[in-house]
């Protein structure tokens, strides 16, 4: 997440003096509200009540369930929050996720003064929130060289980028960014299963496709070495490239794990790559 610029940080306190929320709250609820492409926000402050949902709409879903007036004042910042994103540049992504397993939903009609809201964000409009990128730096999270992607999309604390052209599939999870192989995919639309660590999966023309089975390319820029193919060369009875190979594949298992142990990789992505690379011996 960039940093706020002084006239963003301005608007936050200013909003937060409105609602009587901390402007850490409200910037947890602002990072929410742009996860969600202004139109739905899952969070998890203490002032909010703890975890809650909230959808454009007038849909949301406290921790704190019967607390009408905390219901009121929550969906009131965050339509007030994706109001105020709608004029700032590069915030909304396009495409987005499809969100599965949600579970029961508790909706709350809440009131609130829209114009009022639609106002103060149109005041602000010509202001940054955020501080531009350095000079000759894109702003892209995804890794270097991967400037022009087909499709981009973000959900919860997940956001991905698809190059279809290259055939790569940048996404990222709590700040790391994981960069696959799509192979022969053909990805139609991405979705998360709404729970903690919950799978990615896409769609393509080999139906639903869960993202862990794709190769690792690299993850936070720092390439994954794949293990090299077993040359056709044999100059002595000892198959030397077989032999290399299967060091190169126990050395990838090695590194695999120290990322598990990072918490880098889940314990599933780590079983499913380990369990490829094993196949090759």
């Amino acid at each position: 997440m960039q940093q706020l610029s002084p006239q963003g940080q301005q608007i936050i306190n200013n909003i937060a003096q409105r609602y009587n929320f901390s402007p850490d709250a409200v910037f947890s609820m602002l990072q929410s509200v742009i996860r969600g492409n202004g139109s739905m926000a899952q969070f998890n402050h203490p002032e909010f009540g703890g975890s809650g949902q909230w959808m454009r709409g007038g849909m949301i879903m406290l921790g704190d369930m019967f607390n009408n007036g905390l219901k009121n004042s929550v969906g009131n910042l965050c339509q007030e929050l994706a109001n105020l994103i709608a004029n700032q540049p590069d915030l909304i992504q396009s495409g987005s996720f499809q969100s599965q397993s949600q579970g029961s939903q508790q909706q709350s009609n809440y009131s609130g003064n829209q114009n009022q809201q639609q106002n103060n964000s149109s005041a602000t409009s010509a202001v940054s929130l955020f501080v531009p990128p350095p000079a000759g730096s894109s702003g892209n999270w995804w890794p270097a060289g991967l400037q022009f992607p087909n499709s981009t999309g973000a959900q919860n604390n997940v956001r991905y980028a698809y190059f279809a052209t290259i055939r790569r599939l940048a996404i990222e999870v709590n700040g790391h960014v994981t960069l696959y192989d799509t192979l022969d995919h053909q990805i139609g639309g991405f979705s998360q299963q709404q729970s903690v660590g919950g799978s990615i999966t896409f769609t393509s023309q080999y139906g639903l496709v869960d993202v862990s089975t794709l190769p690792i390319i690299s993850i936070d820029n720092v390439p994954v070495q794949t293990p090299i193919q077993p040359t056709t060369l044999q100059t002595s009875p000892i198959n030397t490239g077989a032999v290399n190979q299967e060091a190169d594949i126990f050395a990838a298992i090695e590194k695999l794990a120290a990322l598990k142990d990072k918490g880098i990789l889940t314990d599933t992505e780590y079983s499913t790559k380990k369990a490829e690379l094993l196949a090759r011996l």
